[in-house]
């Protein structure tokens, strides 16, 4: 098995590094592959809405949004994390999954995703309800953990202080491998749920 995690901060060894590292031990331990991707250090524009990626397959800006989508495509589960700033996620980490989901037209359904985030004191519970929307809206599941998925830390380091965060994170970890594995179970025995035809309703006639 595969999990794919997803560093947005502009700091590769920065607090969001310390709490998907401490997911990425307990991944190892239970032998699920896992890597680490960082990301919050590019220039990751916005979508512009140019559809080029019905007709290539691939977003037109060609950057870590393409080098990433075959990994998110092999793995089991995806996990994202953000510092922090303004009480949302990290301007680069919306800009990269909004291309990412939206240009990879691969079947998401029952590849489990979590969301992390890092902050001095608030704006954590908006972060996470904002990041787990990628998720619900292809049919995801989302892993949980004993809280809601979030560490402490203002300085570089400062994360590593937080006894109940970095429990969050590993028990988040191990919840997520459970997760991948009993939906393993179940397509093998059960296969994917029914699909039906989407239904697209606008507002506007």
């Amino acid at each position: 098995m595969k999990v794919l995690l997803v560093n947005a901060s502009p700091h590769a060894n920065g607090n969001t590094f310390i709490a998907l590292n401490e997911m990425q031990q307990i991944f190892t331990s239970e032998g699920v592959e896992s890597t680490i991707l960082h990301i919050g250090n590019q220039d990751i524009r916005g979508c512009i809405a140019c559809r080029s990626c019905v007709k290539n397959g691939k977003c037109c800006f060609d950057d870590a949004v393409n080098e990433s989508a075959r990994l998110f495509e092999e793995a089991d589960g995806l996990v994202v994390g953000t510092p922090v700033y303004y009480a949302s996620a990290n301007a680069t980490l919306i800009a990269y999954l909004d291309r990412l989901f939206f240009s990879t037209h691969f079947d998401k359904r029952m590849k489990v995703g979590a969301a992390v985030a890092a902050a001095r004191r608030g704006g954590l519970t908006a972060t996470f309800d904002e990041l787990n929307k990628y998720f619900t809206i292809c049919g995801m599941p989302v892993a949980s953990g004993q809280y809601w998925n979030g560490i402490h830390g203002r300085e570089l380091g400062e994360a590593q202080q937080d006894a109940e965060g970095l429990q969050q994170m590993r028990t988040l970890a191990r919840n997520m491998v459970f997760l991948m594995k009993s939906i393993q179970l179940g397509k093998e025995k059960f296969g994917l749920p029914e699909k039906e035809p989407a239904v697209m309703t606008n507002m506007i006639r």
